[in-house]
Parts: structure tokens; sequence; C-alpha cells
């Protein structure tokens, strides 16, 4: 689709400085932009570019001052970052508008379906199965028997939501995620074989929640693994059975939570970061990377990163050697014990 300098200054309340019916049809960063593209400078150090650029349109901020000529059309708002955020946000609400059912798919004559939806090839939609309004099914995915889609719910291809697992509104599950796999249940035997723990609960993932790639989260042994309200989950990430992850909270790529921890609200999780079972952790702790958590956390708001063993808070020390690294481990663990 192409638009006009003036259509997007009236999307964007902003004013034209140069040709109001230049056109562009894509969006681009500004050091890389050719003709018919839109761009935009937010960062001063990016400025030489607006001089050299080949972009027809560039948004730039009300008290940008030109020092030389510039060939692109301007258009001039309060905040470029944040008005280029707003076509980056339009731009894919196009490329991702679709509507109808492909076929081959399967939709099971008890599953009930809401209007506006797109259904893609080789997906699956199993018994008394509840699509909402507006969702987009991409191919080859999988809804389990009796699990519920809210309104505007997105599964990119590949993704799978297993029996019995209600999803919230404008839920983002992206391709490779599985929701409801079974918790990972198994009961010792004296013979030192293990028998496997039938897994009967489920997933609820609130409103607002976004799922990244080839993420998993494990249904309950019994009752609802829960992902509440707006919380963000980075791709790679294992959540065991019976979490319960907080209203708002973010998880970075390759974290793990093992089973029944509760994690609070607003809480920030950098990558690899990993907690032990049967915690309860504050509202607002952050966790850099690689953070390792074997106790629950009490105090709200506290920042916690490096390394923890036996929930003792370790700084490291950059001239400490690799030796004096194990020991301090092998003294923390001893506490442990």
């Amino acid at each position: 689709m192409q638009f006009t300098a003036h259509d997007i200054s009236l999307l964007l309340n902003g004013t034209v400085e140069g040709d109001p019916s230049a056109t562009v049809s894509q969006l681009a960063k500004i050091e890389e932009a050719g003709a018919g593209s839109l761009s935009f400078l937010a960062n001063p150090k990016y400025e030489q570019f607006l001089y050299t650029t080949n972009a027809s349109i560039v948004i730039v901020n009300n008290d940008q001052q030109l020092t030389e000529p510039v060939k692109a059309t301007l258009i001039r708002v309060e905040n470029a970052y944040s008005a280029f955020t707003v076509l980056l946000d339009k731009y894919n609400t196009f490329r991702l508008d679709k509507k109808g059912i492909e076929q081959p798919s399967f939709i099971h004559p008890t599953a009930q379906v809401g209007a506006g939806v797109y259904i893609g090839a080789f997906a699956y939609i199993g018994q008394n199965a509840s699509i909402g309004d507006n969702c987009k099914i991409y191919p080859n995915v999988n809804v389990g028997d009796n699990a519920t889609l809210g309104n505007n719910v997105t599964l990119f291809a590949g993704a799978t939501v297993y029996f019995d697992c209600v999803i919230g509104n404008n839920v983002i599950v992206h391709s490779g995620a599985v929701i409801g796999s079974d918790g990972f249940g198994f009961a010792p035997n004296p013979d030192g074989t293990y028998t496997k723990i039938a897994q009967i609960g489920n997933v609820i993932l609130e409103d607002d929640v976004e799922v990244g790639s080839n993420t998993t989260i494990d249904r309950a042994t019994m009752g609802s693994t829960i992902v509440r309200k707006g919380a963000k989950i980075d791709n790679l990430i294992q959540i065991a059975h019976n979490v319960e992850i907080g209203a708002h909270t973010v998880i970075a790529a390759q974290s793990g939570i093992s089973g029944s921890t509760k994690i609070g609200e607003r809480v920030v999780i950098g990558g690899q970061v990993g907690f032990a079972g049967h915690l309860n952790i504050a509202n607002g702790s952050q966790f850099s990377a690689q953070t390792g958590i074997n106790g629950s956390i009490t105090e709200e708001g506290k920042a916690w990163g490096a390394l923890h063993i036996c929930h003792i808070k370790i700084t490291f020390v950059p001239t400490l050697s690799c030796e004096s690294c194990r020991s301090l481990t092998a003294r923390c663990t001893s506490l442990k014990n």
C-alpha cells in the first residue's frame, strides 16, 4: 500500500515540509532507505544521514534544525521516535490483516468460531474448542479439544495449544511455542524406575500476554499454570507446571522456572535466569542474566545479580581467580548443607 506525506501527517498530527504528495510504500532505517521509503530521525548521532538519505519522507522533531539542503520531504512532529512506532504498529497491522478459512484445514463440527477470523491451511481446531472474534490462526497450528481463545488472539505458524487451555484477549503466541504440554511429574519407584503422574490441569494465559517462539508452558498437575495479564515472555523459555507469572512481568530468553514457583507482578527477569521450585518472588524484583534463585524473595523492588547460591548474594570481583571463585562457591554450598 502507498501513502502520501499528507496522509501520514494527518495520522501523526504533524506538519509537512516539502512535497505533500510524496508517496511511500515501505519503512526503512534512515541510513539504508531508498526511494519510496519512509524513515525517521530521533537520535542526533544519525543526523548526518538526513542530508544523504534516499528516503522519500523522513519524520523529524519539530525543533530539528537544518544545516544543509534536504532532498526528502519532512514531516515535523512533537516526538519523531514515538511517531515512528505508531507507524510501525499500523504497518504491521496492515501486513498481518488476514481473514477467511484456508483449505485444507480441520474444524471440528462442535467447535465455535467467531466472526472475522483467519484460519490457515493445515490448522486443526479440536472438539468443543472456542475461537473468539478476529483471531488469526496461522498454518499448522493445533488448538486442542475444549481449548478456549478470546478475541484478537494470534497463533503464529506451528504453535500448539493443548486441550482445556484458556487464552484471553489480545494474546500473541509465536511459532513453535507449546501451551499446555505435560508438567514434569514422575513418582520414583523402589527399583529405580519412575511412574508418570497424570497432569490433569491446564494453562491460562490472561489478556495481553505475548509468548515467544519455542517457549513451553506446562499444564498444571491439578489446577492451572497461570500467566497473568500483560506478561511478556521471550523465546526459548521453560515454565513448569503450576507456576504463576504475575501481571506485567517480563522474562528474557532461555530462562527457566521450576514447578509451583510464584513470580510476582512487574518482575524483570534477564536471560538464562533459573528459579528453583516452590518459591515466592516479590513484586518488582529484578534479576540480571544467569542469576540462580534457590530461595524465596519477600522484599519488593530489590535487584539481584550475577550469582546466587542458597539465597546468598555474591558480588563478582574482576580480579578473582577461577580457583578463588570455585572456593567461594564451595563455601556457599557448604552453608546450604
